[in-house]
């Protein structure tokens, strides 16, 4: 791919997979990158069904995927510490700013961490 760097936030995969009008045009052409809690999250859904890990496991594949890192893991520890946000989302907001990528994403939430960009959709 040869456009923008982007962070993706696991609601936006669950958009695309639900086929939510509009998301497609935000990730096409573009080096997605994801964190291994939206890979947990995505996978580990006890309802997911065959034919929604498939799909989830193939897009996954065009993405890369960020482990937690010990640069990673303490940026979100100080987040947790500093801000009132949730564990899934430190690691998340942590692995983008650590990154220097903006997070796509649709929770506001995001918008209130310092020194994260983030574009809301």
């Amino acid at each position: 791919m040869n456009g923008l760097d982007l962070f993706i936030d696991t609601n936006i995969l669950v958009d695309l997979a639900e086929g939510r009008k509009g998301t497609n045009d935000y990730l096409d052409g573009n080096d997605l990158y994801v964190s291994v809690i939206s890979e947990i999250e995505l996978l580990g859904w006890h309802k997911i069904t065959t034919q929604q890990k498939l799909f989830f496991k193939e897009l996954l594949r065009e993405c890369s995927v960020i482990e937690l890192t010990k640069p990673i893991k303490e940026l979100a520890i100080e987040l947790k510490q500093n801000q009132k946000i949730r564990l899934p989302d430190s690691v998340i907001a942590a692995s983008a700013m650590h990154l220097d990528l903006p997070l796509l994403t649709r929770d506001r939430e995001f918008s209130k961490v310092k020194g994260l960009t983030s574009m809301l959709i």
